[in-house]
């Protein structure tokens, strides 16, 4: 589910058909993971790591490089999506970890299936928690599967994507401060059981579920002009769905917009510009049992 293309709702998602765009769309996101995984296991002097937990695995980009980081510990990439956790069995196999990357089919909705978890020491759950009904129940559920002195890194928040230039020579100036409003006010107004969790102090909760050490630290993630084939798929990908999912809460001039800088064949489109970029923050919450 971290690499899921947040803003669709699960059960409307084709995850078969959107498994390859997701996998590319992740690895660009093992330009701030890797160096934080690697800091993770060097600064922070964990203690033996022999079994890992990737909660909303997604394609596997995340279980294969832990198993890659953690050389002795087993992997389980767990997910709701049985497309993307084939995807990340292919994945870890490809990689020459697949010997220690296993794959758990589970609906992290439902609460009664979360006693399947296995115990870890170490739990990665990436963009997930603010999606669940009770995230500080699940957050209690996680706490209770690691072993004693064991981690669990929450990315929660962070810096919104920025993309473009404020002033893109098409449309009004700050489409993107515009779509961050229409994000907000469209997660906000979701229905149960979709609801998303926008104001929670991740600290704070972590806390309150008997944590020993809680600690937050934040990663910069950018990937600068000139414009490279992955920037504009990625770009091209997050606007689609921005597009899909909020379309109907902006204003006409910013689909407009929006529908130029998605056609490929629009010499002011993502597949033309070379004023593209990739820039935003993750937060990792890192609590210690």
């Amino acid at each position: 589910m971290s690499d899921h293309g947040h803003h669709d709702l699960p059960e409307l998602v084709d995850w078969a058909a959107r498994g390859e765009e997701m996998e590319r769309a992740a690895e660009l996101d093992l330009d701030w993971l890797a160096p934080a995984l690697r800091w993770l296991k060097d600064e922070l002097r964990l203690g033996p790591v022999d079994r890992v937990v990737d909660l909303g695995s997604g394609p596997g980009v995340a279980a294969a490089e832990l198993a890659a980081v953690f050389p002795r510990a087993a992997v389980t990439a767990v997910d709701g999506a049985r497309p993307l956790l084939e995807r990340a069995d292919a994945r870890a196999y490809r990689l020459g970890v697949g010997d220690r990357v296993t794959t758990l089919p589970l609906d992290l909705g439902d609460p009664a299936q979360w006693s399947a978890l296995p115990r870890a020491d170490l739990v990665w759950v990436s963009g997930v928690l603010h999606h669940l009904p009770d995230p500080a129940g699940a957050v209690a559920a996680i706490r209770d599967r690691l072993a004693r002195g064991g981690t669990l890194i929450a990315v929660e928040g962070g810096l919104p994507v920025r993309w473009g230039p404020e002033d893109l020579g098409i449309g009004r100036p700050g489409l993107q401060s515009r779509l961050d409003a229409v994000v907000i006010e469209g997660l906000t107004a979701l229905p149960p059981p979709h609801t998303v969790a926008l104001d929670i102090s991740w600290p704070a909760l972590l806390r309150s579920a008997r944590f020993a050490t809680v600690r937050t630290k934040s990663w910069l993630h950018e990937t600068p002009p000139p414009t490279i084939d992955r920037v504009r798929e990625r770009v091209q990908a997050h606007l689609g769905t921005l597009r899909r999912s909020f379309g109907e809460r902006l204003a006409d001039d910013d689909c407009a917009t929006l529908d130029r800088l998605l056609d490929r064949r629009d010499p002011a489109g993502i597949g033309r510009r070379e004023d593209l970029f990739w820039l935003t923050a993750r937060t990792l919450h890192i609590a210690t049992a």
